[in-house]
């Protein structure tokens, strides 16, 4: 597996590729968020594990146009930033796990692990409902006339739908299942990557509005019928 880190602290760098390293991993280093976006889009790496403070371009930047960008490689967040809206904001922009400095190098393994056991593609190709589509390699999903590339965190939580059309998640099950990280219950996260995906799907389509629809009180649901 190869790993990017991106990081400008020589010690916390040297570190991580020492400890990653003993675990098997290969990894490449970038100091600073330009050259780090840029190995990024090269699409080479199979995680990214990304500093926030970072020179050039801070890390929420290089998350923001990566995901904009239709890249898709899992990113763990490793920053000493460990307030709840960073942390809510490092998820909103597409990160697939946060881990607040100072660390130990075995949970890191463990959560590297965990991110690319999630990413393993699935043995079917594509879940359909009606006129929504996604395709579990490319995380490409079309509604009627419209195409868009997901963030790993949005494929998981429309495919965790798409698996049960018609039945009602509340937000604390698809927290526990698409984030697997025990949120403070009142966290408007899930709500933040529902709208996102709902503007894909919608952009384009004009009238057409997105399947995914919100019961009042309760949670979310992928609806039956168009």
């Amino acid at each position: 597996m190869k790993i990017l880190l991106i990081e400008d602290e020589p010690k916390i760098a040297e570190f991580v590729i020492k400890g990653l390293s003993g675990a098997g991993y290969d990894v490449s280093h970038a100091d600073d968020g330009a050259k780090g976006l840029a190995s990024i889009l090269e699409g080479e790496h199979d995680l990214v594990i990304l500093d926030l403070m970072l020179p050039k371009i801070n890390g929420f930047d290089v998350l923001h146009q990566a995901r904009e960008g239709g890249n898709t490689t899992p990113v763990i967040i490793l920053s000493a930033k460990v307030d709840l809206p960073d942390r809510l904001m490092g998820f909103d922009m597409g990160a697939d796990d946060y881990l607040p400095k100072p660390f130990f190098v075995e949970e890191l393994v463990a959560r590297i692990k965990a991110v690319l056991q999630r990413k393993t593609p699935e043995p079917v190709k594509q879940i359909s409902v009606n006129h929504l589509s996604l395709d579990v390699v490319s995380h490409k999903v079309q509604w009627f006339e419209a195409t868009a590339v997901l963030s790993q965190r949005e494929f998981s939580l429309l495919a965790f739908l798409m698996r049960s059309p018609g039945h009602i998640y509340s937000r604390q099950q698809i927290l526990k299942h698409v984030w697997e990280i025990n949120f403070d219950p009142e966290t408007n996260v899930v709500d933040v990557c529902v709208r996102r995906i709902k503007r894909k799907l919608e952009r384009g389509n004009g009238k057409k509005a997105s399947p995914i629809e919100s019961v009042r009180g309760v949670g979310y649901r992928l609806k039956l019928g168009d």
